[in-house]
């Protein structure tokens, strides 16, 4: 049997979307309140009874948040278009190599909009 549980953090981050035509909103620089999160997959251990200890997690994530959070998303190496999907899986493509089991990344950039991330196909 396997379970996916989730943990969710928050960043404040600043970023422009510079692909864009200037008259479009998203071209001039604005913020975010980014709701994260970060989905692991896998069977429960029998020993603890649980998939993933959340500390565990949290510990993965650490680093991650320290480059995000309030700073200006384009400034970041790999984030210079750092649409939601972009950010989604340049959080993946750290967070996998690991983070045993990671499923999914989903990212919301307000109350009506994200997006969801499961890897390469």
């Amino acid at each position: 049997m396997a379970i996916e549980l989730f943990r969710e953090f928050i960043l404040e981050s600043a970023r422009r979307l510079p692909n864009l035509p200037e008259s479009h909103p998203c071209a001039a620089m604005h913020g975010h309140t980014f709701r994260i999160q970060i989905h692991v997959q896998g069977p429960i251990q029998s020993t603890t009874g649980w998939v993933m200890d959340f500390s565990e997690l949290d510990r993965h994530v650490q680093d991650l948040r320290g480059e995000l959070d309030h700073r200006v998303l384009n400034d970041i190496a790999g984030l210079e278009n750092p649409t939601t999907e972009l950010l989604a899986r340049w959080i993946w493509q750290r967070l996998q190599p690991t983070v045993p089991g990671l499923s999914r990344i989903v990212i919301q950039e307000n109350q009506n909009s994200g997006c969801v991330y499961t890897g390469e196909s």
